[in-house]
């Protein structure tokens, strides 16, 4: 085992999933697990300034940190962060971003237009970051971006127990649906891992949000459909998906979605779907507004961070997280196990 233990910093993006980490650490090691003291906060200009107030030479550093909204200022703090850690001689500095920002912008669509995904991996590893570690990023291809060794969870053994054990009655009438062809990778995944049929929403856009036509492929009449996908934005897709779906002769639609973005009307919009349900893990800290949805189910992730930073700490495989007699313990009491 390393000489030193592994030491968690957070900034203000997602505070309660950073000290539940900690918190699951310090069950796993029996060891206290708190985040290290420091200030991550603003001038009046609204610069960012980061002041640490522990020593941390030698340390292996883990920065928990999601890039979401408001972006830009969750990436300045995080480059901030490990701009202070590595002037502080910290040994290693690792990146745990639950939701990786800009992860949407992976490529060129049009002419003259960037690739933004590719530019924050150059930032983050200009800034010191050693070692990243994600979930569900948009593309896979973004791993290819850094020059550092990128661990990217997934969020589908976590959905699979939930969905065995909220569906574990109705298994037989329960089939999986990609909300659009590129995304049948991640569905086929939960559909393997719950022995489940999938079937497709292929959609067509005229105009860049705005869909003008739904086609199922598949048959899903008497069918309890889970709509699988990495993030839910504005939901517009997404309870349009679940309408044409019931119109289908679908019985009950839910969805599993790793990031609720939920901007905009989101919320409402999926408070007045057709969905009976829609589950998002904590990757992004929710509103209260999102709390309060009444058909809205959050389910934690840091469980699965919380092994995977002491799996990358001790040296041990990460990997191991996806298969479910090793994911399975960790959550256990969640579902029933």
């Amino acid at each position: 085992m390393p000489a030193t233990d592994p030491k968690l910093i957070s900034g203000n993006a997602n505070r309660p999933l950073a000290e539940a980490i900690a918190r699951r650490m310090t069950l796993h090691r029996g060891v206290g697990m708190g985040l290290v003291d420091a200030r991550v906060e603003r001038f009046n200009d609204q610069e960012i300034f980061v002041e640490v107030f522990e020593n941390v030479r030698g340390e292996d550093m883990f920065i928990i940190q999601s890039t979401s909204n408001p972006a830009n200022d969750n990436l300045m703090e995080l480059l901030i962060m490990a701009d202070a850690l590595r002037r502080s001689s910290a040994a290693r500095i690792t990146a745990v971003i639950p939701y990786f920002g800009y992860a949407r912008q992976d490529r060129r669509t049009k002419a003259r237009t960037p690739i933004s995904a590719k530019l924050v991996a150059d930032m983050l590893v200009g800034s010191g970051i050693e070692r990243v570690l994600t979930m569900d990023l948009h593309a896979t291809q973004i791993q290819g971006f850094f020059n550092i060794p990128v661990d990217n969870l997934y969020a589908s053994p976590v959905f699979a127990l939930d969905a065995l054990h909220y569906f574990k009655d109705r298994l037989k009438d329960v089939m999986v649906i990609s909300p659009d062809v590129g995304g049948v990778t991640r569905a086929r995944e939960l559909a393997k891992r719950i022995n489940a049929p999938l079937s497709i929403v292929d959609k067509r856009r005229e105009k860049a949000g705005e869909i003008a036509e739904m086609t199922v492929i598949g048959d899903v009449k008497d069918k309890i459909c889970l709509i699988v996908d990495d993030i839910c934005d504005t939901a517009g897709t997404l309870c349009k998906a679940a309408e044409v779906l019931v119109n289908h002769g679908a019985t009950e639609v839910h969805s599993y979605i790793t990031h609720g973005v939920l901007s905009g009307p989101a919320i409402e919009r999926v408070t007045n779907s057709v969905m009976k349900s829609l589950v998002i893990t904590d990757s992004i800290e929710p509103t209260e507004a999102t709390k309060n949805a009444p058909n809205i189910r959050i389910v934690p992730t840091a469980p699965m961070f919380a092994q995977a930073i002491l799996n990358t700490w001790s040296g041990t495989s990460v990997s191991s997280l996806f298969q479910d007699e090793t994911l399975a313990p960790i959550y256990e009491g969640m579902y029933g196990r």
